[in-house]
């Protein structure tokens, strides 16, 4: 996605070009293929008129998802060049250092941290939702209702559609048959299966280059709408409650993108997993009737225990261990709101020291294992299979 719109921006702004050439960089050309990254930029600049380069061993200090896109002549002169960044969830930054730098700038939210805001609920008594609509307008409602609504359309159709996954992997879809399963099983297997099946519904679709939300990320997006699907068919639950867990996952997604990363190059996809988990067990928590404090716990709790996550997608696609990743991470959402709905809120570690925790843990880990394919599961599946990883069609 962020390719995509970084191609999209160049080519309104290039000068009028005979040709394109870009350049991926890093983490961004050893996962592009598998990504589709060069599909979604052709799509937009032209097969015929665009050049890719792949230079997956050279990775810019800025960010390990880099890309230099040029504009060209008739005789080949570059006309105009632009390096930009993938920084997740399908945002661009020509800076991303910066990045919180420029969002202080022109602020939407007058606070940075889940202190500030737990601080301002507990003098106003208010709920965290609140305050997405107060600084956002309610205009916000509108598009939270369209994400909502393009969450559904893809739990319901991955849960319709079978057959293989494409690339090379030929990985099958498992949505449909776990569904049926789970249906027709009871108790804890019943509540799991379904969660199961819903957000591997998402997942599929994704792994497939159908219509999802990103919630943070393309390769997380099965998490949040399979709590909250299930909440809403189990406790029959009206739209507008749903609009408002929404809100507040969306609350908790970018505490965690103004001051860490949900770029699985930049932290491993404990940025990415993990923070769909933290904001998917805050939801569930508010669904279920927690106070702001035990939202918040839920959603450090979510985050906590994906720490160390690394980022290995098997021939860099958006599959395995993605897809069941996003399966596991549903129940655990569920389980942590449930985990914390048990206690008064109260506990010794924070969402905010958490959220550090995870950006300097990603930090410390090593770069094969944040969405390279070059170490972890995706190194030893290509090793037991030759020494080559499976290629995609």
């Amino acid at each position: 996605m962020g390719p995509r719109s970084a191609a999209e921006a160049f080519s309104r702004d290039a000068a009028p070009a005979e040709t394109y050439r870009v350049t991926l960089y890093g983490s961004l050309a050893a996962t592009g293929r598998g990504h589709m990254t060069d599909k979604a930029i052709l799509d937009v600049l032209g097969e015929d008129r665009t050049e890719i380069i792949w230079k997956p061993q050279v990775v810019l200090p800025e960010h390990p998802n880099g890309m230099t896109l040029e504009a060209l002549s008739s005789q080949g002169e570059s006309l105009r060049t632009q390096t930009v960044f993938s920084i997740g969830g399908g945002a661009v930054s020509e800076d991303p250092r910066n990045v919180g730098e420029a969002n202080r700038a022109v602020p939407v939210y007058p606070f940075t941290s889940m202190e500030e805001v737990l601080t301002t609920a507990d003098r106003e008594g208010a709920q965290l939702w609140e305050y997405v609509d107060r600084y956002e307008g309610r205009e916000i409602r509108g598009h939270l209702a369209q994400v909502w609504q393009v969450m559904q359309e893809a739990l319901r159709r991955g849960l319709e559609t079978e057959g293989p996954l494409p690339g090379g992997l030929r990985l099958p879809r498992k949505a449909a048959a776990y569904y049926a399963r789970a249906r027709s099983a009871r108790g804890y297997l019943n509540v799991t299966g379904q969660l199961f099946a819903f957000a591997l519904a998402v997942s599929e679709e994704n792994a497939a280059c159908s219509r999802i939300v990103t919630a943070p990320t393309c390769g997380s997006a099965g998490v949040l709408p399979a709590v909250l699907y299930y909440l809403k068919k189990q406790n029959r639950l009206s739209d507008e409650r749903i609009l408002n867990a929404l809100a507040t996952a969306g609350l908790i997604g970018n505490i965690v993108k103004r001051n860490a990363s949900i770029s699985g190059a930049e932290v491993g996809c404990q940025g990415e997993v993990g923070t769909a988990c933290a904001m998917a067990a805050g939801a569930a928590a508010q669904l279920l009737g927690g106070t702001p404090h035990q939202i918040e716990y839920a959603a450090e709790m979510g985050m906590e225990h994906h720490l160390g996550l690394t980022c290995d997608p098997v021939a860099g696609l958006v599959q395995i261990p993605c897809i069941e990743r996003n399966a596991i991470a549903s129940v655990r959402a569920l389980d942590c709101a449930s985990y914390v709905l048990l206690s008064d809120g109260r506990h010794r570690i924070t969402f905010d020291e958490v959220v550090q925790t995870m950006a300097q843990t990603g930090r410390d880990m090593n770069e094969r294992y944040r969405e390279t394919s070059q170490g972890g599961l995706s190194f030893f599946h290509g090793r037991c299979h030759g020494g080559g990883l499976v290629p995609r069609e």
